[in-house]
């Protein structure tokens, strides 16, 4: 016996299963689980599959043609001593259950004591043809087909498949004596691998003695090639799976050809009066075979619809367990075999996706060990895997991968950086010239915050005193030369305001170099004084020889509010507000708004012209 009849027929024969049951004296073995047969005892999948069973048993068979409507009556042959003889006619009758020979006598339980036998209805003339279909309801790998006789057998047979649920239907066997005129096949065929997928025809049937019911079994891989490796073959996996099973009677076998005759009203006529009232009758139809789990499932259940399907595992669905399970598609579905169970693997996306698809290309390029594409990552996640954060998020390395807060924001500084994108490791934003910061939020060391949104940060000139001093009219140092200016003396007094063209509150914004002179950028908040033409508050230019700045007779900061009290303007050549040694520009404080306001209610009474 070949490898496939084993595993497709197991201990079974013609549907007949060897069960079998050693005694246990545990009274609990009876309430504990089973094991799942797909797996074994460490919990690694292995191939499984269905027992063997008669699929056709109770299934319902559609017949094209039964006796009994209307009323009927028909004589059966048989031999007798070798010779032809006459058994007794017998009336069909399907409103009388004694009587009657439904084709749900096909299926029902076969028992040589108790006979039951479809018949169809009496054959006057040709064709011949009566059809039996049996429908099995789901995808069965069957390995037999058989046909018990009750009567004369049929002189020519054939046996169709389906494996669409009766769509289509593929010769599966021929049976005739006359193969050629018949079915236009030869008699005799021999099965090849170019050929095991092809219905042959055979004279199988005139082994039978020929008034004899006899016995029909069709073997679907006895003598094919392949069927020493079924599981490795998917013409014969083809081969053997049905749907439903077709058996069309084409030709019956006439007591005339066997030299013997009927008699017209039974056993009383006078010999050698014949009709041609002839039928078939036949008394078990089976087909042996397991519920098609392509080694996925170890049984067969009924859905809620009532329609017969696997009990899946290994991440198998379908009913044949044809296709992997949502979210386990990292290889791809294979059938199992004795070697490997083939189970559907499911998708690593660290937690972060409920979705993926197969991607043979990518699946061949890991060595054919992983294939599975994460779709839609979740929690700022990205790639095949999910396994690194999307644009405008970095890792936490204080969370594992499989954590839902593993990325987080960037944050990069709108005007500061020069991307959304931080490196993806350290959380650093790709910073403008001049920026600095993780997030790219303030000025490097020797740059100053500007206006300008392209480049925020400008670098700070850099004035050498020496080349200042040296440049003056005369030699006298820095010392000397802010000695006339504050130095340092932040006290405000109303004799001082009085003293000045304008007092203001500033904020400095920006500073480029003109010449010898600074060119600072400022925003005017408040205006306290202002000699000539009258100040308004915002943007003006502050200009500040650089000689005062390098000797830091003037202490000015961008970024900065400042009070600026000056005795002059720039006048036309430096327009805007002048500030030298003799100026007062010092870091604003609150606390000088209300002194201020006192001040100018003073000026405005004359008291000026008293300090």
């Amino acid at each position: 016996m070949s490898g496939a009849w084993r595993w497709l027929l197991g201990t079974c024969f013609l549907g007949t299963v060897a069960t079998g049951a050693s005694h246990n004296s545990n009274p609990f073995t009876a309430q504990q689980s089973p094991p799942d047969p797909c797996y074994d005892d460490n919990g690694a999948a292995r191939h499984c599959i269905p027992e063997f069973i008669n699929a056709a048993f109770g299934r319902e068979v559609q017949a094209s043609s039964t006796c009994g409507r209307p009323l009927s009556r028909s004589c059966g042959a048989a031999e007798r001593d070798g010779r032809p003889a006459v058994l007794a006619c017998d009336v069909c009758d399907a409103s009388d259950p004694r009587r009657a020979h439904p084709p749900s006598y096909l299926t029902d339980l076969n028992s040589a004591h108790n006979l039951t036998c479809w018949q169809s209805e009496n054959l006057h003339a040709s064709p011949h043809n009566v059809t039996l279909t049996l429908s099995l309801g789901k995808k069965f790998e069957i390995t037999y087909v058989s046909l018990q006789f009750c009567s004369l057998r049929p002189e020519s047979l054939a046996i169709y498949k389906s494996m669409d649920y009766g769509r289509t239907w593929t010769p599966y066997q021929f049976y005739s004596s006359q193969c050629r005129r018949m079915y236009n096949r030869p008699s005799k065929a021999v099965i090849t691998k170019q050929n095991e997928q092809e219905a042959l025809c055979t004279d199988g049937l005139t082994n039978l003695q020929p008034l004899s019911p006899g016995l029909l079994a069709f073997s679907t891989l006895d003598g094919r090639p392949s069927g020493k490796d079924f599981d490795s073959s998917p013409v014969l996996q083809d081969w053997v799976t049905v749907t439903d099973i077709r058996v069309v009677f084409s030709r019956p076998q006439l007591p005339q050809e066997l030299g013997g005759g009927v008699p017209a009203d039974g056993p009383t006529a006078s010999p050698g009066t014949t009709t041609a009232a002839y039928h078939y009758a036949v008394g078990d139809f089976q087909v042996g075979g397991r519920c098609k789990c392509n080694g996925h499932a170890s049984r067969c259940l009924k859905d809620r619809e009532g329609r017969l399907v696997c009990d899946c595992r290994h991440n198998t669905e379908g009913p044949e367990c044809d296709r992997c399970r949502p979210f386990h598609y990292d290889r791809p579905w294979q059938r199992a075999n004795a070697r490997d169970a083939n189970e559907c693997l499911p998708c690593n996306c660290n937690l972060h996706a409920r979705r993926c698809r197969f991607n043979m290309e990518l699946y061949k390029l890991s060595g054919r060990k992983s294939g599975g594409v994460c779709m839609n990552c979740r929690h700022n996640t990205a790639g095949r895997h999910c396994h690194y954060c999307k644009e405008g998020f970095y890792r936490d390395l204080g969370q594992p991968i499989t954590h839902r807060k593993a990325c987080k924001a960037c944050d990069c500084h709108p005007v500061g950086a020069a991307g959304k994108t931080c490196n993806q490791t350290t959380g650093q934003c790709p910073c403008k010239d001049g920026v600095t910061g993780i997030t790219c939020n303030r000025c490097a060391k020797g740059y100053q915050q500007s206006r300008s949104t392209v480049a925020p940060c400008i670098k700070i000139p850099v004035v050498s005193p020496t080349a200042v001093v040296s440049n003056a009219e005369d030699s006298a140092d820095c010392e000397s030369y802010c000695e006339p200016a504050v130095n340092g003396n932040v006290r405000i007094s109303i004799k001082r305001y009085c003293k000045k063209d304008y007092a203001v509150q500033v904020n400095v914004l920006d500073m480029e170099t003109v010449g010898d002179w600074a060119k600072f950028t400022v925003n005017v908040v408040a205006v306290y004084k202002s000699r000539g033409d009258p100040l308004r508050r915002g943007d003006h230019f502050l200009w500040v020889h650089m000689r005062d700045l390098a000797c830091k007779c003037l202490r000015i900061q961008m970024g900065k509010r400042f009070l600026v009290m000056g005795t002059s303007e720039g006048g036309a050549e430096r327009a805007g507000l002048l500030a030298d040694k003799d100026s007062l520009v010092i870091l604003w404080r609150d606390i000088w708004t209300r002194r201020l306001r006192k001040y100018q209610r003073k000026e405005w009474k004359g008291k000026c012209n008293k300090a």
